[in-house]
């Protein structure tokens, strides 16, 4: 049974307790539109917009910490934030709420806030004096008494379960924790106006940067340069740090402050590696101190739309699978103003890590989107950034760098072939995964077929599927229109496996196949022709519409990273969690098996088993539920 006051009374409302925060408004709104405006009424309007200041300050500055692209040097903890604990902080926001709700009730029920003047110079000077003598040893004796044996373990343990600090991780505490540090936010503003020197500027002030020095300690992102402590060194003493308050969740017992240091002085919890490390944490700022990755993934970003699921945009919408959020569509213009300046940066940045046995993978993106690989005249700036990508790789020491979908085509690059060819030298090895995509599909095929229908077959996946099957004895109807590369491909196969290797050129042809694999996208028309009960494989992005209800469809070729992975914290595209594009896991097993060739170009038919048998060795599992 949980403790009294440790859950909170509106957990049953879900996602719908959004509608807390619309009562306000609408209170206002209706007052207005009686025109029965009061300034209590007035009151919650100025609640709500201050209740929509402070989410945006917290996803600021979560957006900020997750901007690892302008971040990488300056983390305190250098983990990923995982999956567990943005579930765990999911409703970070619920103190906000309460707040909210307790402003209200002290509105009503005191004539003090009738009046409401803009600034008082007085009230600001006396809430800052209040907060220090106060608000600052109230939160300091009520935090560590939450550090007893009764209290942090059903209490404040919840608060400290997050292993990397972010901005929500302030907001992550129990009902009975927040109820008390809304007695000490509240404190100087109530006390203000009580007096006669309160103010709108006092209440907006006051709670905007108590927020924003919550937000600052739990950043785990160092900004305060030490110098200013050699400068002035009492101020360390008023404001603490991000390092400093990265202390108190690892080193617990030490450095209870709110944001003065100098409780923790008198009371002597102060930890005495505070200023020692931060002068480390920040010096490192300033140099290439971040640990190299041994893999990179080079991805790209989709469409405006998709360029919303990075975790520096919103960590929690990132967590979840792809897919057009409707209440994220307001933002498109501000995607495309992004996309515009990332065509004229032009920069690689990285985007997310995680760790696996202890090596260090990493996922970089090039600036650009989709439909860009397709303007002719964009193909060598994207080549040119590509390039540059492997060449700071292979400076850095990055041991595989491997080229996710478009950054790999065929018509744009080889398949990577044109960066091996033109930097021979490369310590870096180009990877482009596709034998572990080809892998994958072919392992999804049941071992009793024995035909198959393959559109997209004189692609570089397609090829190495029918040349792979044919030596299984499996006939593959290989669509193509042309008689020439047919004939190659034809030709890799040993003689004796000629005859299983079948050109076609149209999709009559497969009426009475159910084994069709797609490799080119078809039409629902095109798909009529499939005999009922046929089962859709498939190679080809975007994948096919789900036209037909007597058939069944296959998901694009992926896998699911091993279960000692860790930092995982956002979904690839519309990937479940902890599961890659297959070409991604290819990268991952060539890493993890310490393979010193290339693969790029046509993918080497004989390697498919083994690779496959590697990526089960390490742990990697398919996730499709065709796989026999």
């Amino acid at each position: 049974m949980a403790a009294p006051l440790s859950t909170w009374p509106w957990d049953f409302l879900g996602s719908y307790k959004w509608i807390l925060y619309g009562i306000f408004l609408a209170k206002a709104m209706y007052s207005r539109y009686q025109e029965e405006a009061i300034l209590k009424d007035t009151w919650c309007l100025h609640i709500f917009i201050i209740c929509m200041l402070r989410l945006f300050m917290y996803q600021a500055w979560t957006s900020y910490s997750n901007m690892l692209f302008l971040t990488r040097n300056r983390l305190i903890v250098k983990k990923g934030v995982d999956f567990k604990q943005i579930d765990k902080e999911w409703n970070w926001d619920n103190f906000i709420i309460l707040q909210a709700i307790v402003a209200a009730i002290v509105l009503y029920i005191s004539p003090t806030f009738e009046y409401l003047p803009i600034w008082s110079g007085k009230g600001i000077i006396t809430a800052i004096l209040l907060h220090v003598a106060i608000s600052e040893p109230l939160f300091y004796i009520t935090h560590k008494c939450f550090h007893g044996n009764y209290l942090f373990t059903h209490y404040h343990s919840l608060h400290h379960s997050s292993a990397v600090p972010q901005a929500y991780t302030a907001g992550h505490a129990t009902f009975l924790e927040h109820l008390l540090l809304t007695v000490v936010v509240g404190v100087p503003i109530i006390c203000s106006f009580v007096i006669g020197h309160g103010s709108l500027v006092l209440v907006y002030g006051y709670v905007l940067m108590f927020d924003f020095l919550r937000c600052l300690g739990h950043s785990n992102v160092e900004i305060i340069p030490h110098r200013v402590f050699d400068v002035i060194p009492f101020l360390k003493y008023i404001i603490y740090t991000p390092t400093y308050h990265s202390l108190h969740h690892s080193e617990m017992g030490t450095n209870y402050c709110l944001f003065m240091p100098l409780f923790d002085a008198l009371g002597n919890t102060l930890n005495k590696k505070s200023w020692k490390m931060h002068k480390k944490n920040s010096l490192d700022t300033g140099i290439n101190n971040g640990r190299v990755p041994d893999f990179v993934f080079l991805a790209h970003v989709v469409d405006m739309s998709s360029a919303m699921h990075a975790p520096f945009v919103n960590r929690s919408v990132a967590s979840l699978p792809y897919y057009t959020r409707i209440y994220l569509l307001p933002f498109l213009p501000i995607s495309f103003a992004s996309m515009l300046v990332m065509w004229a940066k032009s920069k690689t940045f990285l985007i997310s890590f995680y760790n696996l046995r202890n090596r260090l993978h990493q996922t970089w993106a090039v600036p650009r989107f989709g439909f860009q690989y397709f303007l002719p005249f964009a193909a060598q700036g994207i080549n040119n950034q590509i390039e540059e990508a492997i060449l700071r790789a292979n400076k850095l020491g990055v041991k595989v760098i491997s080229l996710a979908a478009l950054n790999k085509n065929e018509a744009l690059n080889g398949g990577g072939t044109l960066f091996v060819n033109k930097h021979p030298d490369l310590k870096v090895r180009v990877v482009h995964g596709n034998t572990l995509t080809a892998a994958v599909i072919l392992n999804e095929i049941p071992k009793n077929v024995t035909e198959v229908f393959l559109t997209g077959a004189t692609s570089k996946l397609g090829r190495a599927i029918a040349l792979y099957l044919c030596r299984k004895r499996v006939r593959v109807l290989m669509l193509t229109l042309s008689t020439e590369r047919f004939r190659n491909i034809q030709k890799e196969a040993p003689v004796e496996y000629h005859k299983y290797l079948v050109q076609v050129t149209k999709y009559q042809a497969a009426q009475n196949c159910k084994a069709w694999i797609v490799g080119k996208w078809i039409t629902p028309r095109e798909q009529k022709f499939a005999p009922a009960g046929t089962h859709f494989h498939q190679f080809v992005v975007p994948p096919i519409l789900q036209f037909r209800r007597d058939c069944t469809y296959g998901d694009l070729a992926a896998m699911r990273l091993p279960e000692d992975v860790e930092g995982v914290g956002s979904c690839e595209y519309t990937m479940g969690r902890g599961v890659v594009h297959a070409c991604h896991a290819g990268g991952v097993v060539h890493s993890l098996e310490g393979w010193e060739h290339h693969e790029v170009g046509a993918i080497d038919v004989e390697r498919i088993d083994l690779v496959w048998e590697a990526a089960l060795k390490h742990g990697l599992k398919p996730v499709s539920s065709t796989i026999i």
